[in-house]
């Protein structure tokens, strides 16, 4: 993109008042944010209000150092992108959906907006085998050809993104603020793994910070990457659901994983069940749903033996829900502290997880 240009679109994007449906009403209007500045006051009028109108007239205070700061970071290497949406490289689903970004900032490798995806998201503060699932979900998803998308939030999101870079597979991360910031600060390492072996997009200018109304905003783009979009664990509030909302009105698969009916953060997906969401219990539901190759191997619910219990009396007890050890003493039989120690093993061996409260519950394996 050449300086003038990019100015051009930094400015369209940039002028207060003008949104997302408005830049798209002048651009269609008059076919290039170049041809937008060099209209006339009454040429726009026709298009957009008086006050938008003479907004356009003035360009921004902060222009010349945001297009500096551009063109800077463009030129820092050649995995980084601005793509408008006439761009060849723009992604084609993303582009068929109802408000697709006007310009989109990427850095990393670009062929991997080509291949079918998945979007995968959930909770901020998953169980441990929530965030089991999700490892395990991404990386037989990416195994068998899908880009793992997801917002690289902390909790599910950073679990998807780990598990598809861990099975050798690609992963999408579309962040809420400029791509010259990494949030939250803890997820750097992962970012910088992302732009090495994925790609990571955001349509917030360089500098944006991580304000909370970009993020509900920035899901839109999380959905329309993907064919499909799994829900691993979310609370009824959960930002999620809006991201499963954005599917469905995009005309997109929405996928849920169940959960036990007495945690928080299995409610979010067996609401979106009961509305309608198709519930999966490996990777080849959701490739069987998209008519997509199967994976090599899939994740999903642990199968052992005919109970899924490999024969053991305490993982038989415990069940597939939260249980205190006060429970399962009452079911096994056992002395508090022999059942103390057994369950000590279980959890070092990774078949059970210790959660808030004294409570236990059995682990999924892949």
């Amino acid at each position: 993109m050449e300086r003038d240009e990019l100015a051009a679109w930094l400015r369209l994007l940039g002028t207060p008042g003008i949104g997302s449906e408005s830049a798209r009403r002048l651009l269609a209007t008059f076919a290039s944010p170049q041809a937008v500045f060099q209209a006339s006051e009454a040429a726009l009028r026709r298009v957009v209000s008086a006050t938008q109108a003479a907004a356009l007239a003035a360009p921004p205070a902060d222009l010349p150092a945001l297009l500096d700061t551009t063109t800077a970071w463009l030129a820092a290497s050649a995995d980084r992108h601005l793509l408008a949406l006439g761009d060849p490289a723009y992604p084609a689903l993303l582009l068929a959906t109802a408000d697709p970004p006007l310009l989109l900032y990427a850095q990393g490798r670009l062929d991997w907006l080509r291949p079918p995806a998945v979007a995968v998201v959930g909770s901020r503060n998953p169980t441990r085998p929530g965030a089991d699932h999700a490892r395990a979900f991404a990386a037989a998803l990416s195994q068998a050809g899908q880009v793992v998308v997801s917002g690289l939030a902390l909790g599910i999101d950073g679990a998807a993104h780990e598990g598809a870079l861990d099975a050798g597979g690609a992963t999408i991360a579309v962040v809420g603020t400029g791509l010259d910031r990494v949030y939250p600060a803890r997820h750097q390492a992962l970012a910088h793994r992302i732009a090495g072996h994925g790609l990571l997009l955001s349509e917030y200018p360089l500098g944006t910070p991580p304000l909370a109304a970009n993020f509900p905003r920035r899901n839109r783009i999380i959905s329309g990457l993907a064919q499909g979009t799994l829900v691993v664990e979310a609370a009824l509030q959960s930002g999620s659901l809006i991201t499963a909302r954005m599917a469905a009105e995009q005309g997109r698969e929405v996928f849920a994983i169940p959960g036990s009916i007495h945690s928080p953060q299995s409610r979010g997906c067996h609401l979106l069940i009961k509305q309608g969401a198709k519930l999966v219990e490996s990777a080849a539901d959701i490739l069987e749903e998209l008519q997509a190759p199967a994976a090599p191997a899939t994740a999903g619910l642990p199968q052992g033996g005919p109970e899924g219990d490999d024969g053991d009396p305490v993982l038989a007890a415990l069940g597939w829900e939260p249980g205190s050890l006060d429970a399962l003493v009452a079911r096994t039989g056992w002395p508090a502290a022999e059942l103390s120690a057994r369950l000590l093993e279980l959890e070092l061996s990774g078949q059970v997880a210790r959660l808030p409260g004294q409570l236990f519950q059995r682990i999924a394996s892949a």
